[in-house]
């Protein structure tokens, strides 16, 4: 039934410019399709939050050879939420599908890609969503902290965490560690995507032809693109004969060496990540991966 409404919204909405309707695969926030409008492959997402769009429609200016990101055409409203309409970019495989060797090749682009991103002036995306350009809103550290708090779009996560109480108490000790650490972060802002993997990111013939769905991006330390690797890394049995630290060392070794309190850094958003995700997890009604995370977040306090 969804997918007739949303074929009678893009007929409805272009005539008989738009053909060939085809789901793909979605996200937990979003229904995607790929169509054709006039001749010119598209992708329309529906979903029920505006700002996720407007963070795509932003990002779609800075699109580089190096990062390519799909300009978003269109954005607007229908009866039970919101669309965007964006070029479709083509690829072989997700990042996520890549073996071992496709990998080793593919991960340095996107890191360099995402370090020339933040040479760019992208104070046009300052007043989009959630993005917060240093000096505008709380310290870094007490929006990191702002993850045991309530959330319009995970309401009653806490109520159903508790129905757990291991993996309550394993986030609250997480909570108590990050609330220790995070004053001690330096004011790093820069866009973090924070949601490189599920299917994000595009490669083709060992190569980026596409970085999308920036729903989840926000103002902060860019370095939390890196935890999110080095977080994810266990849950991809495909990537453990690759040394993911060594593939970094070299990033920054190619900069004149390492970041001030890398090390704190990324510690501090492994367990934000852990956090986020105990918190989706309940949310979802997710138990298994709610217990693996509370799992991993015990590894890092």
């Amino acid at each position: 039934m969804e997918d007739y409404m949303q074929t009678r919204f893009v007929k409805d909405h272009f005539g008989g410019r738009a053909q060939n309707f085809v789901p793909l695969a979605s996200g937990d926030w979003s229904k995607a399709y790929s169509f054709t409008l006039d001749g010119l492959e598209m992708v329309i997402r529906f979903g029920a939050y505006l700002d996720d769009f407007e963070k795509d429609r932003a990002m779609g200016a800075f699109s580089m050879a190096t990062m390519p990101i799909p300009k978003v055409i269109e954005v607007g409203e229908t009866e039970n939420g919101f669309f965007a309409i964006s070029e479709r970019v083509q690829g072989e495989k997700h990042l996520d599908e890549l073996d071992e060797s496709e990998l080793r090749i593919v991960l340095p682009q996107l890191f360099d890609a995402l370090y020339e991103l933040q040479k760019l002036d992208l104070s046009s995306t300052q007043e989009v969503g959630l993005w917060r350009p240093e000096g505008t809103g709380p310290s870094w550290g007490a929006e990191l902290l702002s993850v045991a708090g309530p959330r319009e779009r995970l309401a009653g996560w806490r109520e159903r965490l508790n129905t757990s109480p291991r993996e309550a108490s394993i986030f609250d000790a997480g909570v108590l560690k990050l609330s220790k650490l995070a004053p001690q972060l330096p004011e790093c802002r820069g866009i973090v995507h924070s949601d490189l993997l599920n299917r994000n990111v595009l490669v083709d013939n060992r190569k980026l032809t596409g970085v999308f769905d920036w729903g989840n991006a926000f103002y902060g330390d860019p370095l939390y693109d890196h935890a999110w690797f080095l977080y994810w890394w266990p849950w991809f049995p495909q990537w453990q004969g690759t040394d993911l630290h060594e593939i970094l060392d070299r990033h920054w070794e190619k900069r004149g060496g390492q970041p001030e309190q890398m090390k704190d850094r990324l510690l501090c958003y492994l367990i934000h990540i852990g956090l986020d995700h105990i918190a989706y997890s309940a949310f979802r009604d997710r138990r298994e991966d709610m217990r693996r995370n509370a799992d991993q977040l015990l590894t890092y306090i």
